[in-house]
């Protein structure tokens, strides 16, 4: 049956192969069941935004488990869904703050129905195929540039969410030295493991690594306590292990009830003058996140054909009903998740892999501790980004670097997605800076209308209405 659904021995895999691939997408996006809610409850800042905690959970996994089998089955990608960070944050700082500010007593309702009709149009805009004629009209050179700038990406966010890489009031970041604290032990470790095992060339390395990672932490959790009075306890003080990492209590847990944010978003509200500002940054923020992310993950896969993707408009229109059906069932915009990257190198190549992350999204609802024993200590998963960034950074060396019309463009959205932390903002600088380089050099031609408009859009929102909303 999955041979003639996903046309595995025509992919070069195998059922093997896309299970382990699909476990270790899942492990690495894990962390978005504890995140999510605790970001939209604000739980995670200390302030309540009035959604529930229980229920955002139930509609993550919910909204996960859809968005990603309908990328499965409907474009037959490897690719995985859920809600998106950045989205979240902006959904808490920014949507909910506006329509508080706006006189709206049910904020965070408002706040849903603006996701709710921001995918409605995203899901519009692909099924009429606008968001493929934008994913066709991005270079090479640039694609090569969005791969290897979501590579540098993860691995950032890899080595942040393992405290190797901290935050520096004088210099943005820096590196911490504490080498022997706990946490930077089971990184490193980790890291080691999973490249000495893809060097030899063993299947499912980035699996193995995280299960050997995982050996460490635990093992340290039950020796930690007897090596403290001999530590020189500033690395063990500050360690995360000691506060975030904790026996799973339990193994089966029931599922949240949803009905606390089940069809709770007001869609009134959302069209209110004041909300639909909000609505297009949520719509730029989707529409560009997943462009950039499906670019990234395809590449690495190789599944362009002469720098177009195969049914691209079917996988752009499963993360817009991702986000259509989230926000129904009560969480923020879901999107592309480049987490997906990792079960591509662990070489899943269809829909199967998906399947596989959706139906453990579904099992995460009854075997929530053990999930979260799991995806609330980052340095686990932390050794699969880096791995999977430095293998996608590989893409920058495809670029056109002979040509500067090409080179700087794809160095601009290289760079910028890292350090703009944000896939939209890094793709948009490309988009901007390469028309406007094209046709300044005199090669104007080579560059379709849709690009030159798109740099027009994008150059508008950013000095008229990002600037404004911060």
């Amino acid at each position: 049956m999955f041979e003639r659904l996903f046309c595995l021995r025509d992919n070069r895999t195998s059922v093997r192969t896309e299970l382990l691939a699909g476990v270790t997408t899942f492990l690495t996006m894990a962390y978005i069941i504890i995140v999510q809610p605790a970001v939209l409850s604000g739980r995670m800042f200390g302030r309540e935004t009035g959604l529930d905690f229980g229920a955002v959970m139930t509609a993550t996994c919910l909204s996960a488990a859809l968005a990603t089998a309908i990328m499965a089955l409907y474009a037959r990608y490897p690719i995985a869904q859920a809600p998106g960070m950045g989205e979240n944050f902006f959904f808490v700082f920014t949507a909910i703050p506006a329509a508080t500010a706006a006189g709206f007593t049910n904020a965070w309702q408002v706040a849903l129905g603006t996701v709710f009709l921001s995918g409605v149009v995203f899901l519009i805009l692909s099924a009429v195929g606008l968001r493929e004629m934008i994913f066709n009209a991005i270079s090479p050179s640039l694609k090569h540039g969005v791969a290897g700038g979501i590579g540098l990406f993860i691995a950032f966010i890899g080595l942040q969410n393992a405290g190797l890489v901290v935050k520096d009031p004088g210099t943005a970041v820096k590196l911490n030295a504490r080498f022997a604290s706990p946490d930077l032990v089971v990184f490193f470790f980790g890291l080691l493991s999973t490249a000495i095992l893809h060097a030899r060339r063993v299947r499912g390395a980035i699996l193995w690594g995280i299960a050997a990672s995982t050996a460490l932490a635990l093992a340290l959790k039950v020796s930690l306590p007897h090596l403290q009075p001999l530590a020189a306890s500033a690395a063990v003080a500050e360690s995360k292990l000691m506060t975030q990492f904790q026996w799973a209590k339990g193994v089966l847990a029931a599922p949240p009830p949803l009905s606390p944010t089940f069809l709770q978003l007001d869609l009134v509200g959302a069209l209110s003058p004041a909300m639909l500002p909000v609505g297009f940054v949520f719509l730029f923020m989707l529409m560009f996140d997943a462009i950039g992310t499906l670019i990234g993950v395809c590449e690495q896969a190789g599944f362009m054909q002469a720098n177009k993707l195969p049914r691209a408009r079917q996988a752009m229109i499963s993360d817009a009903a991702g986000t259509v059906a989230g926000a129904l069932l009560g969480t923020s915009t879901v999107t592309s998740f480049i987490e997906s990257a990792a079960g591509v190198e662990q070489g899943g190549r269809t829909g199967l892999t998906g399947l596989v992350v959706a139906a453990l999204f579904l099992l995460s609802l009854f075997f929530s501790p053990l999930v979260t024993m799991l995806g609330s200590y980052p340095p686990l998963t932390a050794p699969a980004l880096v791995m999977v960034g430095a293998l996608m950074a590989r893409n920058a060396g495809r670029i056109d670097w002979h040509d500067v019309t090409e080179a700087v463009p794809a160095f601009l959205v290289l760079v910028g997605i890292p350090l703009s932390f944000s896939i939209a903002d890094g793709l948009a600088l490309g988009f901007i800076a390469a028309p406007l380089i094209k046709l300044g050099s005199g090669r104007g031609q080579e560059v379709g209308w849709l690009t030159y408009l798109l740099a027009g859009v994008l150059l508008a929102y950013f000095v008229l209405l990002r600037g404004q909303m911060g």
